[in-house]
């Protein structure tokens, strides 16, 4: 009995002695894991256009998506569609399905609301946003510390467009007055009510030019039509598009001619696009045609999209502002690189133009004539 008692014991100890063994195994180590670094982590980027279709948004998207794919990181490209609540819907559903990287194209830029709502549904996921090209208020960019803003100082293009437009008619005053009246007579196309770039385009675009002319001692520009008082026809839809202008400008031919002594003679457009669909009207109607001996009225973009740059060349428009595509897209994956590296997000940024005391990044514009 006793011995069997011991046999007993000792096997229990044994039982024991590798229980513990094997438990002690199971245990997470006492030393500390190292910490994950996040560069490590996968990102998946979505990037929000506010419109698939705007010609200068799909240089700077097909610019983003060269340069991601060469970065092999994965993205997912998605189209506003010109309708804020569609964004929205898209951005709320991209961060539920893993996206960890906002890129935004703004929609909706006449209030801070929707930039607001944007970046709060970021900060509540804890990941960072890079607001671009669509001017996003100060108060919305400070709010967040992982938030960003790429795009152009918006004055800018309208100083740019002004000067040029003042500098040319000086030099060729005679030749742009079919009338003969002394004044020019001019015609501005707007892209969108409270749209940053779109104000102050529209605003400097005549102030400027105006300044030029009344120091050389010609008189002020003079909107076409009297009875309007905003002195712009705007892109109801706010898509900054062609066929608005040409819309309004085939009406416009219809009552303001040469023959009626009346004739528009500049075209002022907030992009290329719209003085496009302008150039389209004119030639229509027998002008801007680039052929010797025909009449050019001077017509002038923003953007010198590839199109407009090659009708400078041929004599059917007369100038543009260069807004880089490339130049955005390359700057803002500045920031993504920061982000993918694990730095802060605006570092690396020395070299660019940033507003101070808030993380926007103003990228140049340049001037292009004939």
């Amino acid at each position: 009995m006793k011995k069997n008692l011991a046999l007993a014991l000792a096997l229990v100890l044994l039982i024991a002695l590798f229980a513990g063994c094997a438990s002690k195994t199971a245990e997470t180590p006492e030393t500390p894991e190292t910490p994950v670094d996040p560069a490590s982590s996968e990102l998946n980027v979505g990037v929000f256009y506010y419109n698939y279709s705007d010609p200068y948004i799909t240089t700077v998207r097909n610019a983003m998506d060269e340069l991601l794919s060469g970065a092999g990181i994965n993205y997912t490209d998605y189209d506003g569609n010109t309708n804020q609540a569609t964004q929205l819907d898209s951005i709320n559903t991209a961060i539920a399905n893993g996206t960890n990287l906002l890129i935004v194209n703004i929609v909706e830029t006449s209030s801070p609301d929707a930039a607001q709502q944007a970046c709060d549904a970021a900060k509540n996921a804890g990941i960072p946003i890079i607001f671009f090209n669509r001017e996003v208020a100060d108060e919305v960019i400070n709010s967040y510390d992982k938030c960003a803003f790429v795009g152009t100082n918006a004055p800018e293009a309208g100083h740019m467009q002004g000067e040029m437009i003042g500098e040319y008619l000086l030099e060729n005053y005679d030749a742009v007055d079919l009338n003969g009246d002394g004044t020019i007579s001019y015609v501005m196309f707007k892209g969108q009510e409270g749209n940053a770039e779109a104000e102050a385009r529209t605003q400097y675009g005549v102030e400027d030019a105006d300044k030029i002319l009344t120091e050389a001692g010609k008189p002020a520009l003079k909107f076409y039509d009297d009875a309007n008082s905003s002195k712009y026809l705007v892109d109801q839809n706010g898509a900054w598009s062609a066929q608005a202008a040409t819309d309004y400008m085939n009406t416009i031919l219809a009552g303001y001619s040469e023959a009626n002594g009346n004739m528009v003679e500049l075209v002022i457009a907030n992009n290329d696009n719209m003085a496009e669909g302008a150039i389209a009207a004119l030639q229509a109607a027998g002008y801007n045609t680039g052929e010797e001996g025909s009449t050019t009225i001077p017509v002038y973009g923003v953007d010198a999209m590839d199109s407009a740059v090659q009708k400078i060349q041929n004599g059917q428009m007369t100038g543009t502002v260069l807004q880089d595509g490339a130049a955005m897209a390359a700057t803002i994956m500045t920031l993504i690189g920061n982000i993918s590296d694990g730095a802060e997000l605006m570092d690396n940024t020395a070299d660019y133009n940033v507003d101070e005391g808030v993380a926007k990044i103003r990228v140049p514009y340049a001037k292009i004539s004939g």
